[in-house]
């Protein structure tokens, strides 16, 4: 007898609730409508919380790190400024990890690629600091914001006498979910090239986002084209007296902050914020922003990816 046959007869002879949940079990299906928690909700949730990590603290880190951790040793020294919900050791919101990241002088950290889309926010750097990006160096300047799409080999480079340091994002917690994850490191170490391009696409220097904002209509402006597919990038000037207080929307927010001081409310939570710090506003949390002398602001959201699937809203 067929174990499937022996085991359809036995769930329609079921005598009774409690023996058809045993049989259900056992052939490894759930009740939909006994389930502990519903499986849809009228509204988002607030699973990820507020959280704000401080650069003072974390540049103290990485220094102590640099005594104990080569490139050798590590894909990459950094810190993960993970979420501090119960579980959770990686992302900082649902969709997005940030990381701080530092390269000592003359010192090198190998070239790979992988599915997910990144980008850094470069925080301390010297000339000859430099992002290879597919065979190509680009210079690395305090604020200045460089892309390293999906797909694309890239490493990094300190030839100055000092060390980088910089925030890296990626869209990783997105693709962990998903599971499309591929990474490859690249054979030789580090892509030797010498051609230098100061004026790449995967490059918003900084200066060039100051003139960009002094023309602006507003307070915030979009980097791009170039895009990355699942992020929106954007820089907010926060001048005293003209609070940024953005509509609530389902879109994750991550902010580093590139120059100034300030202050931000996230949902109930309070954060006093200086250069270099990394706060983050998780979906559907209002939000609001404050300065105590013109700032910058460095927010990357997944709104790019859910407006693409029709799940962007605000309220």
């Amino acid at each position: 007898m067929n174990s499937h046959t022996e085991l359809a007869a036995a769930l329609q002879a079921a005598p009774d609730m409690s023996g058809l949940y045993a049989l259900l079990e056992k052939a490894g299906i759930g009740p939909g409508w006994n389930k502990p928690e519903p499986s849809l909700w009228p509204a988002p949730r607030k699973t990820f919380v507020p959280a704000h990590w401080s650069y003072e603290v974390a540049r103290a880190a990485l220094t102590a790190a640099g005594r104990f951790v080569s490139t050798e040793l590590a894909e990459r020294r950094n810190l993960i400024l993970h979420n501090p919900v119960p579980g959770n050791t990686y992302g900082t919101a649902r969709t997005i990890v940030a990381a701080y990241q530092m390269v000592k002088p003359h010192e090198t950290a190998r070239s790979h690629r992988h599915t997910p889309n990144a980008l850094r926010l470069v925080m301390e750097s010297e000339p000859g600091s430099y992002t290879v990006v597919d065979g190509v160096k680009i210079p690395m300047a305090p604020g200045d914001v460089l892309l390293t799409p999906n797909g694309s080999w890239h490493g990094h480079s300190n030839e100055s006498d000092q060390r980088a340091i910089w925030i890296d994002f990626l869209d990783a917690p997105l693709v962990q979910l998903l599971e499309p994850m591929f990474f490859e490191p690249y054979a030789q170490g580090i892509e030797q090239t010498d051609r230098v391009d100061a004026g790449s696409p995967m490059r918003f220097a900084y200066a060039d986002m100051m003139s960009r904002l002094d023309a602006a209509d507003g307070p915030i402006i979009e980097l791009g084209p170039p895009h990355l597919d699942t992020l929106t990038l954007e820089v907010w000037r926060v001048d005293p007296q003209a609070p940024i207080r953005p509509p609530r929307s389902t879109a994750n927010s991550v902010f580093a902050v590139i120059d100034g001081s300030g202050r931000s409310q996230v949902d109930d939570a309070v954060f006093e914020w200086q250069r270099g710090d990394v706060f983050v506003a998780p979906a559907w949390r209002p939000h609001e922003h404050s300065s105590h002398e013109r700032s910058h602001l460095l927010r990357v959201s997944d709104e790019r990816m859910l407006r693409k699937l029709n799940w962007w809203r605000q309220a």
